[in-house]
């Protein structure tokens, strides 16, 4: 018996015409795509190591300033809107206080009572004239500054008060908070 040899070899396609050409192949497309990610890697890391030379740089107002002679605070309480500071004037003592509502920030705002009230804070007595109110959430101060209602949970900060001895000027740091009974007598 003779044995048939059966041929299992595809046959062969005909080549495809010049413009019909199939896509890319599968890996043809992953490598070229594994390129782009190495040269857009290579783009991000290159981008931070010139970032790294340009140093970051915090602009902001100084901790300790000059707000000026002794003689330009009249007598009671004045606000310095750009510092957003209170400067206390009893005759020759002056005190800072911040204006910046204890809770979360917002600016005080001062209300003069129509009739000075005897108010008790830590066991002192003292006539009150003034009060500090908090417009955002509704937190009220003595005008010492001593919180009394509202969700502050502190009173307002008290600075440092200076006296410049080459020009007089009045040097407030609000980096050094002083207890409520910080005065500077010029």
């Amino acid at each position: 018996m003779k044995s048939l040899k059966l041929s299992r070899e595809p046959a062969a396609l005909p080549e495809p015409p010049p413009g019909d050409r199939p896509h890319p192949a599968r890996r043809t497309l992953l490598s070229q795509l594994g390129i782009g990610v190495l040269i857009a890697s290579a783009v991000g890391l290159a981008n931070a190591f010139v970032r790294s030379l340009v140093p970051n740089v915090l602009y902001e107002p100084p901790r300790r300033f000059k707000i000026g002679s002794p003689e330009r605070f009249p007598e009671g309480v004045t606000y310095l809107e750009d510092s957003r500071l209170f400067v206390v004037r009893d005759q020759n003592t002056f005190q800072a206080m911040s204006a910046v509502c204890t809770h979360l920030g917002c600016t005080v705002k001062m209300v003069t009572l129509n009739q000075s009230q005897t108010v008790e804070v830590r066991g002192q007595r003292f006539q009150e004239q003034r009060e500090f109110h908090c417009p955002c959430h509704g937190s009220k101060y003595y005008g010492d500054g001593t919180n009394y209602a509202g969700p502050a949970p502190r009173p307002l900060e008290r600075y440092r008060v200076e006296v410049m001895p080459d020009d007089g000027q009045l040097i407030v740091d609000v980096s050094q908070p002083v207890d409520r009974n910080y005065r500077l007598t010029v």
